[in-house]
C-alpha cells in the first residue's frame, strides 16, 4: 500500500480526506473533559454520516489529563461511543497535541493501516486555580532552565516579540490590530471563547502582562473539546454527508526546545520546516491557500507563523496585519475563526479546532466571517515555544 521515500515520509496510494469535524463552544464548561470529548465525537460522526462501527483506530489528545486525575483516556471515550474493542492511543505534543494526534490519523489511513479514525482533543482547567493551570502549561516548557527559573509562556514569547521588534521595527499597534481583528472574526464565531469585538483603545489600555505584551496579546485559559472523523474516501465516500476536506499534506517538524540554545530569537524553524514540507508535499504554492488558521497564542506568534512560513517576508506580517491584509475578506485570510487570541486555546483540542474552522468555511457554515471562495486551507499548530510544529493542507472536494 506504500512505498517508502526516505526522509519525505511515503509516497501513499490512499487519499485520506476530514469527513466531519466538530467543537463545543470554548470557554468554561460544566461537564468533565471526557464527557465533552464524547459529545464532540458524537457531532462529528453525524455531520461526516459515518458510525462509531466504522473506526480502526482513535487518537486522543489530553495533555492536562492531570486536572482531572484522568489518564488513558481513550478506551473510556471509546466505551461512550460503543466501540470498547477499537485501540487508541494517546499523543501530546503541548499545544499541537491533536494536529500531531491528526497526523498520526492520516499516516495510518494513508499507509492501508486502518480505513477510518477518530481524532480528538479536549481540555478542562476552568475547576482549578489560575497558579496550578499556569504551572501545568509550563511543563510545555524546558522545567529545568526556564520553568524552574520563573519563565512562563507569556514570558518566552514576550522574549520573541522584543527580539522581533528590536530587529524589525515592529510596533504595538501593529500587534493590537491583530488582537482587534481576531477579536471581531470570534465575534462571528458561536464557537469562540470570546464574542464581543474590542477597539485599538481597549487594547492600548489594558493591563501589561509582560513586556511588551498587554493583556490582548495573550490567549485566554479555555476548556472545550474538538473532533474529527478521519477515512479514506474508497471505503466511505457514498456514506459522507458534508463536504469533506482531503488532507494535501500532513507535515510535522521541530526546533531547538529551548530559548537560550537558539541563534535566532525573531523565528521559529519548526514552523518554516513544516511549511516547506507540506507545500512540496501538495505541490502547491504559497499563492494557492486561500486561507489559513495558525497558532497565535500570543499577537506576535500569528506574526511568527506568517513568516515563518513564506507567506510574507521577514518584518512584513505585522504591517501587513495593521493595513487589513490578513482580514477574513482580505488578502491573505488568517484566523478568520479568531484564532487561538479570541476562539480560545484548550491546548489539546487546539489543532482539531483548527479545522473544523476550515470545514465549516467549506461547508458554507462559517457566517459573517466566511473567506470568499474558499477551497485550499492551511493550519498551523505550534507546540510551546516551537519545539514541535503540525502544518496541514486541505482542499474542498
Amino acid at each position: 500500500m506504500r512505498r517508502c521515500k526516505g526522509r519525505e515520509g511515503f509516497d501513499t496510494m490512499e487519499e485520506v480526506w476530514v469527513a466531519g469535524a466538530a467543537m463545543n463552544r470554548f470557554g468554561k464548561m460544566a461537564e468533565k473533559g471526557r464527557e465533552a470529548a464524547v459529545n464532540a465525537s458524537v457531532k462529528a460522526f453525524e455531520m461526516s454520516g459515518l458510525s462509531p462501527k466504522d473506526i480502526g483506530y482513535t487518537f486522543v489528545s489530553n495533555a492536562f489529563g492531570i486536572a482531572e486525575r484522568q489518564a488513558h483516556v481513550g478506551p473510556l471515550i471509546n466505551t461512550a461511543l460503543g466501540i470498547p474493542d477499537v485501540p487508541s492511543a494517546t499523543v501530546e505534543s503541548a499545544c499541537s497535541s491533536s494536529s500531531a494526534a491528526l497526523h498520526e490519523a492520516y499516516v495510518h489511513i494513508a499507509g492501508g493501516f486502518a480505513d477510518a479514525a477518530l481524532v480528538v482533543g479536549f481540555e478542562k482547567l476552568s475547576h482549578i486555580d489560575t497558579l496550578a493551570a499556569t504551572s501545568y502549561f509550563a511543563m510545555g516548557a524546558d522545567y529545568a532552565f526556564e520553568s524552574a527559573n520563573g519563565a512562563t509562556f507569556p514570558g518566552l514569547y514576550a522574549t520573541l516579540a522584543t527580539a522581533h521588534m528590536k530587529k524589525y521595527g515592529t510596533k504595538s499597534e501593529e500587534l493590537g490590530a491583530i488582537a482587534v481583528k481576531n477579536h471581531a472574526n470570534a465575534a462571528n464565531n458561536p464557537h469562540a471563547h470570546f464574542q464581543k469585538p474590542i477597539t485599538m483603545d481597549t487594547y492600548l489600555n489594558s493591563p501589561i502582562i509582560s513586556s511588551p505584551f498587554h493583556l490582548y496579546d495573550c490567549c485566554p485559559f479555555s476548556d472545550g473539546a474538538a473532533a474529527l472523523i478521519v477515512a479514506n474516501p474508497a471505503k466511505f465516500k457514498k456514506d459522507m454527508i458534508a463536504t469533506p476536506a482531503k488532507i494535501r499534506a500532513s507535515a510535522r517538524a521541530g526546533s531547538v526546545a529551548t530559548l537560550q540554545d537558539r541563534v535566532d530569537l525573531t523565528t521559529i524553524p519548526a514552523s518554516r520546516l513544516a511549511a516547506e514540507k507540506a507545500l512540496r508535499h501538495a505541490k502547491l504554492e504559497h499563492k494557492d491557500i486561500n486561507f489559513m488558521e495558525v497558532h497565535d497564542c500570543f499577537t506576535m506568534a500569528e506574526v511568527l507563523a506568517i513568516e515563518d512560513m513564506g507567506f510574507l517576508p521577514k518584518g512584513h506580517a505585522a504591517k501587513a496585519g495593521a493595513e487589513g491584509v490578513t482580514q477574513h475578506d482580505g488578502k491573505l485570510p488568517v484566523n478568520p475563526s479568531g484564532g487561538l487570541k479570541a476562539k480560545g486555546h484548550p491546548v489539546s483540542a487546539t489543532g482539531a479546532a483548527q479545522v473544523v474552522e476550515v470545514l465549516e468555511q467549506f461547508n458554507g457554515k462559517a457566517g459573517k466571517r466566511a473567506v470568499p471562495g474558499a477551497s485550499i486551507g492551511l493550519t498551523h499548530n505550534v507546540g510551546a515555544t516551537g519545539g514541535s510544529c503540525s502544518v496541514h493542507i486541505f482542499e474542498k472536494v
